[in-house]
């Protein structure tokens, strides 16, 4: 379960072969040049390779070895690095619900003062990108992305269902009630699938959100709160009650019934772009529905830049900055994988607001949410995830599965 949720966690960064610039120096080459790990394995790979290819010819001081680690095999070895067992880098890429863990264990530099001798100030991006890098005042990641829930719709679903193809729902009264005009279970065709393992670990936590709920709170595990109950039972209820998903989903279920045209709404993350595209789907996409019944919300996760606390070679850390100035204003390679950059200069542009999926992402910045900000979030939500897993299943009661999730994320926090 662990591994299947660090395959979730970095489900953003795509699967697939590894691939590396040739001649790494593992953050022992010359002045000036620095080492950059990313877990990109997917398409977004050369995407960022564009972008580091074109610093690379955009001047002649400094130069960037970017390198992809395989997205299974990332944090390990990015310990190994840490660790010494390997030669580290100097620039790294970290998922912001990953910070907390490495700044607690002292492993990252505040960039506090690079950014701002660099002139990369808070200002340059969305705030809540920027603020999802802190850790007690301090700054530790400069966001590349916010990467939130999507909402994803056939339109030819819905225009058969006699619905408006271009208008989605928009709160949950609304997606129930067009979620049981779409369903036709006798023909295998459903409204809404509801997935019980990945990507619950967004959509869960996005109606508790909406219900104003935290899932830790004042430092202790809250799972069991009547926000996240009533969260869990609705998502229950639409399989259990209502009856505009099938029962039992299997992991990525929901995303072929999609596919085929036979599930007419769709919660996944907005690295799924480039498959509904290849697919050729008559697809829509928009922020998510206010599922919940407080406010609106949704949960994602970012990547970030990070620079190893034991890097102190000043010529290194200035090629460090000046690359990273660089991203900020020519990160619009990137969003062409479907992501949206958090630097204003990017998602504010012209360019970026005229693509289809990128500016729907971008709406949701203001209000995201990001996972509580605790050391080894990873081990303390499995028991969360197994527990939502059994209850989405029927095989236990929401608030039951809840209760027995907080006993055994407490344990993992003492």
């Amino acid at each position: 379960m662990a591994a299947a949720l660090t395959a979730g966690t970095l489900a953003g960064c795509s699967g697939g072969e590894s691939t590396s610039k040739e001649g790494g120096s593992g953050g022992q080459g010359t002045e000036g040049h620095i080492t950059f790990w990313a877990p990109f394995s997917g398409p977004d790979g050369p995407r960022m390779k564009e972008i580091v290819d074109s610093y690379n010819q955009s001047q002649e001081e400094y130069s960037v070895d970017f390198q992809i680690v395989p997205q299974s095999e990332y944090y390990k070895t990015v310990d190994l690095g840490f660790s010494g067992q390997k030669n580290n880098a100097d620039l790294l890429i970290m998922h912001g619900d990953q910070i907390p863990t490495y700044v607690d264990k002292n492993l990252l530099k505040d960039v506090t003062e690079i950014t701002a001798e660099a002139e990369i100030t808070r200002e340059d991006y969305s705030q809540t990108a920027w603020e999802g890098g802190q850790i007690n005042g301090k700054q530790y990641g400069i966001p590349l992305d916010i990467h939130p829930l999507m909402f994803y719709w056939n339109k030819d679903m819905f225009k058969a269902a006699g619905l408006d193809p271009e208008k989605p729902p928009v709160n949950r009264e609304e997606f129930v009630q067009m979620a049981k005009q779409l369903t036709n279970a006798s023909s295998g065709q459903y409204g809404f699938v509801v997935p019980t393992l990945w990507p619950q670990q967004f959509i869960f936590p996005t109606v508790v959100a909406q219900n104003g709920g935290e899932l830790i709170k004042d430092g202790k595990v809250n799972y069991n709160s009547p926000e996240a109950v009533e969260a869990l039972s609705f998502l229950r209820g639409l399989v259990a009650e209502e009856k505009v998903s099938p029962e039992n989903v299997q992991q990525d279920g929901e995303v072929t019934l999609f596919l085929q045209g036979k599930n007419a709404m769709h919660l996944n993350g907005p690295w799924m772009m480039e498959q509904w595209e290849t697919a050729k789907l008559n697809y829509g996409v928009a922020p998510v529905p206010q599922l919940g019944t407080e406010q609106q919300a949704v949960f994602g996760n970012s990547h970030n830049f990070v620079i190893p606390a034991s890097l102190e070679d000043e010529k290194k850390i200035a090629a460090a900055q000046d690359f990273l100035k660089y991203v900020a204003g020519n990160a619009m390679e990137w969003a062409k994988s479907g992501m949206a950059p958090a630097s204003k200069a990017v998602y504010e542009s012209e360019e970026f607001n005229e693509m289809k999926q990128q500016p729907q992402v971008a709406k949701q910045f203001e209000y995201a949410v990001f996972s509580p900000r605790i050391s080894n979030w990873g081990q303390v939500s499995e028991p969360l995830w197994s527990e939502v897993n059994l209850a989405l299943l029927g095989q236990k009661d929401p608030q039951k599965a809840l209760d027995d999730a907080v006993k055994k994320a407490e344990q993992r926090m003492e």
